[in-house]
């Protein structure tokens, strides 16, 4: 079970990841415009903000990374902590920018979060 939560956790770091790379050096680029439905216009007006945003998405990676690398007990606290930072941010996504978020971002980090509780039973 521990094998298939780790999975999960790195899962949720590589899909992070491409956030971070999307918001912060793709949100111009056609792909990222693509990506999020962006005109030009806009993502430029709003590079600043997407770079910020992945910036965030880097920090909670790093967190994941931090709690694949921990010695137990820290390694379950830090997969609680940033894996719920992970659905929060998720739920507060799909509320104010896009439904779409609940399932891109939190419902992975919730299968997680289920998953590192269900290994410690």
């Amino acid at each position: 079970m521990r094998a298939a939560e780790n999975v999960l956790v790195a899962v949720v770091v590589l899909l992070h990841l491409y956030f971070l790379v999307l918001e912060m050096f793709l949100w111009t680029k056609p792909f990222g415009m693509r990506t999020f439905g962006l005109k030009p216009e806009l993502a430029e007006a709003t590079a600043g903000l997407a770079a910020n945003q992945g910036l965030y998405n880097g920090f909670l990676a790093a967190g994941l990374i931090w709690s694949l690398l921990a010695e137990p007990p820290f390694d379950f606290q830090l997969k609680i902590f940033f894996l719920g930072c992970v659905i929060v941010a998720g739920i507060y996504g799909a509320v104010t920018v896009n439904r779409r978020i609940l399932w891109v971002q939190a419902a992975p980090a919730l299968v997680a979060l289920v998953l590192v509780h269900l290994s410690r039973l």
